[in-house]
C-alpha cells in the first residue's frame, strides 16, 4: 500500500498537570482525559492507556463484525464486546497477559446461528486492532436468539457470565 493509499490516524497526548494528560484525535473534535491507574498513582475515574487499549480492540471488533453482517445481510438486534486483561509485572516491566474477547450477539432466527457464528469469527480474523497485538488472545462468541434490544449499559443475558472471569 504506498502512502497515497494509506488511511492516516493522528493522535496526539500531551500531560496536562498532576497525574492527568489529555489526547486529542484527528477524527474526533472531542478530546479525552486520561491517567495512570490508580494503582499506579492515577485518578480514579479517568481513561487510562490500559483501558484505551481495550476499549481499541472492542471498538474495532464491533465496527468489524457490524461491516461483515452488513455485507452478508445477516440479521441481528444487539451485539455486544466486552474485553478484557490483565497486566501483571515480567522480567522487562509490566506486560498485559491474555486478551479475553467476549462477544455476545442477539440473532431473531434460530436459522442463522451456524451463520452468526462464522461471521463472529471471521471479524475476529479481520480485526485491525486486534490482529496488531503481539499479545495472546482468547475468542469466546455467544449467539442468543430473541428480539429484544439490550438497553445501553445492560448486558445480554447470559448464563454465569462470571464463570468466564
Amino acid at each position: 500500500m504506498t502512502t497515497e493509499e494509506a488511511l492516516r490516524f493522528r493522535v496526539i497526548a500531551w500531560w496536562a498537570s498532576g497525574r492527568t494528560g489529555i489526547a486529542r484525535s484527528s477524527s474526533a473534535p472531542n478530546a479525552i482525559h486520561f491517567t495512570s491507574p490508580p494503582a499506579f498513582g492515577g485518578l480514579e475515574g479517568r481513561w487510562t492507556p490500559e483501558d484505551l487499549l481495550l476499549c481499541a480492540v472492542a471498538s474495532c471488533y464491533t465496527t468489524t463484525f457490524r461491516a461483515l453482517a452488513d455485507n452478508s445481510k445477516l440479521a441481528y438486534t444487539d451485539l455486544q464486546v466486552e474485553v478484557e486483561s490483565a497486566i501483571g509485572k515480567a522480567g522487562s516491566g509490566y506486560t498485559f497477559g491474555e486478551v479475553l474477547i467476549h462477544a455476545y450477539l442477539m440473532i431473531p432466527r434460530e436459522e442463522e446461528r451456524e451463520r452468526a457464528i462464522r461471521l463472529l469469527h471471521k471479524a475476529k480474523e479481520k480485526c485491525l486492532v486486534s490482529r496488531a497485538l503481539s499479545v495472546e488472545q482468547r475468542f469466546e462468541p455467544r449467539v442468543q436468539v430473541g428480539e429484544q434490544r439490550a438497553e445501553l449499559g445492560q448486558p445480554l443475558p447470559v448464563s454465569d457470565k462470571e464463570a468466564y472471569r
